[in-house]
């Protein structure tokens, strides 16, 4: 095989591979596909200026469909692959890739079937292409695009837009810098008038990338020629007009083949007075093997910027794929190893929110240093302390018998009374801490990039994380009310020895001076206001001392029971029971979203295509 057959088969087997992953049409603004940075020839020219009749030429095989009006109204991407002598001929569409047609006749039928699936029987058009694929040894490896046919005027059945439509479709394919622009004209018409060059013109001023073709030269009235164009003198290209002369309509109901018709060709051609000069240069087959040599030229000019495109595109595959994550092992150890490690990513990520390495931790700290001293503050101890609650509890307490010395059982039913409202803020702190590392939870399995492959596992890490909370809370909650518990069983005996005695005013004048009274201490009526004020205010002195010590106890006992069991124990449970899954149960723990494995199996597809395509492309270049 020669160099040019091996770049262009090259570039036709990568194009093809593309059609088949869809990587053939990128988003406005996003990377090039391969398949735009690979040079293909587009076929432009107006309707019955004989395109399909150049293309069968080219191919050497009657396959089109041919009628009146518009028949293309789709574009036909047509991949040529030239094989070996003796080989069979066969064809190949991308929406049956399982069916290969030897008979060219259904090859015309499937085309118009499949136009008809899309736009319906109608004359409407679709800019959805058909891939078809042709295998011959009669054939030079190229990629042709066949457009619907350029019109001025839209026929009843069709959209009053159809002329609009067909042109900007045709552009979006001839404007590519990468497009080389085959613009059909026939000859028995004003060059000038021709719709293929002047929109050649429009994309391509500088006439680099376009080729022309003039059909119909035998159609021509007596006595005139085509030479002033073909001679480049009417219009000038940089590159030479070529000539051809397709079957005729008898020829076409005749049936006469293809090979006889390039024969017939190369007859009129060489017998003709005024083409015989330029006999060599005109015709089908020469037309072919110039678009597959300035394809060739095309191709090596831009193997460099190819390569770039594909190493700039594998590497971003290959970071897609990292993120993606590899492929799960069917192997339950495998799978099990799998778990345990991103369980681990989970909480190395939930410990350092609570650590202070990522946000959130701080809310705890929060509700020790604000939640729970604004609630403290809001206790309702002056309710609870006055004068008519202290002088109510005390007098019951006394019951029958007033107290001697000091109302002892009335200070402890009001301190008890008192130190029962510190429970609320107590639960409620533990509560607040609850909610914060059940939020710190749901926030670290978001940020557990290699959990987000997995919603099956996600929840089910989230559901054992939440349990085992609920068993810190519980138990944190019984500690912190246990130590307001402690407060109400053992009073501090010392803070009521060390407050001022009271010397009683009553009907024993001895009293006065009793032993052990304090003589700097006023004497108090038992049954007086004030009396009972002096104990509202001891005992809310002694209220605040508890107060302060259960504010820097609540948050020791809540951190110890709740926040540093979660970070030593959270997934213990959760682990005792996946250690105890069996394959099939590992296998539905790692159930993927279907989204993301099918994202994953194409990515896998384009990269092992870039790649695929830049070994044939460095193996090509070696070779030169």
């Amino acid at each position: 095989m020669s160099t040019m057959e091996s770049l262009i088969g090259m570039v036709n087997r990568i194009q093809r591979a593309c059609t088949v992953l869809g990587d053939y049409g990128g988003a406005e603004g996003a990377l090039p596909t391969l398949w735009e940075a690979l040079p293909s020839v587009a076929v432009v020219g107006g309707q019955s200026s004989g395109k399909s009749s150049v293309l069968e030429s080219i191919v050497g095989r009657d396959f089109l469909p041919r009628g009146s009006g518009i028949v293309t109204r789709r574009p036909l991407v047509l991949q040529l692959h030239k094989t070996d002598d003796g080989k069979p001929d066969y064809a190949e569409f991308l929406h049956l890739p399982k069916r290969r047609f030897s008979d060219f006749s259904l090859v015309r039928k499937e085309i118009a079937d499949e136009t008809d699936r899309i736009t319906g029987k109608t004359k409407q058009i679709s800019p959805v292409p058909i891939h078809l694929s042709i295998y011959s040894a009669n054939v030079v490896n190229l990629t042709l695009i066949d457009l619907p046919g350029l019109t001025k005027v839209a026929v009843e059945g069709q959209s009053d837009s159809i002329v609009q439509d067909i042109e900007n479709m045709v552009r979006s394919y001839v404007e590519k810098p990468n497009s080389i622009i085959l613009a059909i004209s026939p000859a028995n018409q004003d060059i000038a008038t021709s719709d293929a060059i002047k929109l050649a013109r429009e994309v391509d001023p500088s006439g680099e990338r376009t080729f022309g073709v003039l059909t119909k030269l035998d159609l021509m009235d007596k006595g005139t020629n085509a030479l002033d164009v073909l001679e480049g003198r009417s219009y000038k290209l940089q590159h030479p007009w070529v000539g051809v002369v397709n079957r005729s309509q008898a020829d076409i109901n005749k049936s006469v083949d293809m090979i006889a018709a390039r024969q017939k060709e190369r007859e009129y051609f060489e017998n003709s007075p005024d083409y015989s000069h330029l006999a060599s240069k005109m015709g089908s087959e020469y037309l072919a093997k110039l678009l597959s040599k300035h394809l060739e030229s095309v191709i090596r000019a831009r193997i460099p910027s190819i390569t770039s495109l594909i190493n700039k595109t594998v590497e971003e595959l290959e970071s897609e794929m990292n993120h993606l994550g590899r492929p799960i092992a069917i192997d339950s150890g495998a799978q099990l190893y799998t778990i345990l490690e991103l369980c681990r990513a989970f909480e190395k990520i939930f410990k350092e929110h609570l650590d202070g390495g990522r946000p959130g931790g701080d809310r705890i700290y929060g509700v020790f240093d604000n939640q729970l001293p604004a609630a403290l503050k809001k206790l309702p101890f002056d309710r609870h302390l006055s004068l008519q609650n202290v002088r109510k509890v005390v007098s019951e307490a006394d019951g029958y018998q007033p107290h001697l010395i000091a109302p002892e059982q009335g200070y402890r039913r009001l301190i008890e009374g008192a130190l029962n409202y510190f429970r609320g803020p107590a639960e409620a702190s533990v509560d607040a801490v609850h909610l914060v590392m059940k939020e710190l939870v749901r926030k670290s399995i978001g940020e557990t990039l290699e959990l987000k492959r997995f919603p099956t596992l996600q929840s089910e890490l989230a559901a054992a994380s939440y349990v085992a909370l609920e068993k810190f809370r519980d138990d944190s909650k019984k500690t912190v009310l246990r130590l307001v518990d402690m407060e109400s069983s053992y009073l501090t005996v010392e803070f009521f020895r060390n407050l001022p005695h009271e010397v009683e005013i009553g009907n024993n004048p001895a009293s006065s001076t009793a032993k052990g009274a304090n003589p700097a201490a006023p004497p108090v009526d038992r049954y007086s206001d004030g009396h009972f004020r002096r104990i509202a205010t001891n005992v809310s002195a002694y209220i605040l001392m508890v107060s302060e010590t259960l504010r820097l106890t609540i948050p020791k006992a809540t951190v110890h029971c709740q926040v540093r069991e979660a970070k030593r124990s959270l997934l213990n449970h959760f682990y005792a029971q996946v250690g105890r899954k069996e394959g099939k149960q590992l296998g539905q723990m790692l159930d993927e979203d279907p989204a993301l494995m099918e994202r994953r199996v194409q990515c896998a597809k384009r990269l092992e295509l870039y790649k695929s395509a830049r070994d044939e492309i460095e193996a090509v270049s070696w070779a030169r």
